[in-house]
């Protein structure tokens, strides 16, 4: 059952502990198994990728069995609804309008003295985007990873995601990625497919980065990989924290608490109402919908462990706690939604009124639904067109220019104790003589 608290030192503690959920001795072993998984696809490759499919996820595959062939690819198409195959038409096209309004363009600009500036963006060269399985079949994280590589322009997109039973994966899945434009697949998933993209093997190219939501040991590999790649962020489990006043309707605040709670026995959902006599009602309701649930024990696990309802004096109050908390997910189920994200400072997605579930952004109204977990909302943002793009700076000088600042260069490189970068102004900006233009005890012997 959801509790309830009103207690504030209670409820810093609760939403502190929540927050830290994953940062538990568990995860220093954890850590270790995947360090070892790590090293052995770096030395192995294919060898160790179909070793440790067989081990984890029960998988006996064949080196030539790991790239998803194009019959496969043609087949799945026969194998989902029209109705499934529109939906996931309309929500790549939804998402690809949303993130071509994100990418940020090149620019140059000419100043005095022909002094040039500018800042060009061009996308990685190779993305690897990983796919979670498991529990569920999930076409919506395809198009929400697969869709902004494809908007920044990346030449070489490949996806990863874990095999099911029979070796198979999930027909929507498929079809996803080719409506997002992605024909290279491979089954493999979990801390090994991590490894395969980060250091490649002898199927599997290396990538740039690597983007995509997966359990501990794929978020832990991430973490251990980042250096030799880049990574999107590392998502933990995920989090709903919901803001209702007397307005909000304890039907739908519970089916949405529900909603995120579905996800993962880790998963959090957190409502802050500044109504008890709502919180009773959401209370009462989040046990009446749990009743015929087909993930009722999953969701019960995550309702025991990370579900919370907090009674709050204000709405003002309840924004300084979710700040505090900087949720993944944030509803403001108020009267005045647009009134309260004022005072939102951290949240990775916030939905605004009674008429915006989360499950909105989850599958099409076109903003990323990888997220900032665990507080990461603080400084990080959601998956987008920026993730698979890096940017170089232009820099061209006239010599007038360069003459016009030649000295405060020089200033600047004799406080920092490095001649030669005063010297290479130097040579271009004065008459030839004196490579150093220091004082005789200066000199180099």
């Amino acid at each position: 059952m959801l509790r309830i608290i009103t207690q504030q030192a209670e409820v810093r503690a609760e939403l502190q502990r929540i927050c830290d959920r994953t940062h538990d001795d568990q995860v220093v072993h954890k850590e270790a198994t995947v360090r070892e998984v790590l090293q052995a696809v770096k030395r192995q490759g294919d060898r160790a990728l179909l070793h440790y499919t067989a081990e984890f996820d029960h998988q006996n595959l064949k080196q030539e069995e790991l790239r998803v062939s194009g019959s496969e690819l043609d087949a799945a198409y026969q194998q989902v609804s029209k109705e499934l195959l529109d939906a996931i038409r309309l929500a790549c096209r939804q998402i690809e309008a949303f993130h071509r309004q994100r990418v940020p363009k090149s620019w140059v600009h000419f100043g005095e003295d022909e002094i040039v500036l500018g800042k060009r963006y061009t996308p990685v060269d190779k993305a690897g985007l990983y796919v979670p399985g498991g529990r569920a079949a999930y076409p919506s994280t395809v198009l929400m990873n697969a869709v902004p590589a494809k908007v920044a322009g990346v030449p070489r997109r490949v996806m990863v995601t874990p095999p099911g039973g029979e070796k198979s994966i999930h027909p929507a899945v498929l079809v996803a990625a080719q409506e997002a434009g992605i024909e290279e697949i491979y089954r493999v998933g979990g801390a090994q497919a991590i490894a395969a993209l980060a250091y490649g093997t002898e199927t599997i190219p290396k990538v740039n980065v690597i983007t995509g939501p997966g359990n501990i040991y794929v978020t832990l590999a991430k973490k251990l990989v980042y250096g030799t790649v880049g990574i999107d962020s590392l998502a933990g489990p995920s989090e709903v924290l919901v803001i209702a006043d007397e307005t909000a309707n304890a039907t739908y605040v519970a089916a949405d608490l529900l909603a995120q709670a579905e996800h993962d026995p880790m998963a959090a959902a957190i409502l802050l109402t500044t109504d008890a006599e709502l919180a009773k009602k959401v209370q009462a309701e989040v046990e009446q919908q749990l009743e015929n649930h087909p993930r009722r024990t999953l969701t019960e696990k995550a309702i025991a462990h990370y579900g919370l309802i907090v009674i709050v004096d204000s709405l003002e109050q309840a924004a300084e706690l979710s700040n505090e908390f900087a949720p993944e997910h944030l509803e403001l189920e108020v009267a005045e939604p647009w009134e309260l994200v004022e005072k939102i400072r951290h949240a990775g997605a916030i939905f605004l009124g009674s008429s915006t579930p989360e499950a909105v952004g989850d599958y099409l109204a076109g903003p990323n639904h990888t997220l900032p977990t665990s507080g990461a909302a603080r400084y990080a943002s959601a998956l987008g067109v920026e993730t698979f793009l890096k940017h170089s700076s232009l820099i061209q000088y006239s010599p007038i220019a360069l003459q016009k600042v030649a000295g405060a260069i020089e200033v600047l490189a004799k406080a920092e104790g490095l001649p030669s970068h005063a010297a290479s102004v130097r040579l271009r900006t004065q008459p030839k003589g004196d490579t150093w233009g220091m004082e005789d005890g200066d000199k180099p012997s």
